[in-house]
């Protein structure tokens, strides 16, 4: 959670951090009704380890 909010504030996005303290998982094309993790292929990583930061234009594509 921490590397996303770093990412998206460098990104010029501003984060209340009075928000912070209650993030919840929300229905994404990745988790099913039941909570099960799906994924359709190995993603692609990069340098660092870390998956890409999806973008508001990537889940529009999706």
């Amino acid at each position: 959670m921490q590397r996303a909010i770093t990412i998206l504030r460098a990104r010029g996005e501003t984060i209340d951090d009075s928000l912070l303290g209650f993030p919840a998982p929300l229905g994404w094309q990745h988790i099913n009704l039941t909570g099960d993790y799906l994924w359709s292929a190995p993603p692609e990583l990069e340098a660092d380890g870390y998956r890409r930061l999806r973008t508001t234009t990537d889940a529009i594509a999706a």
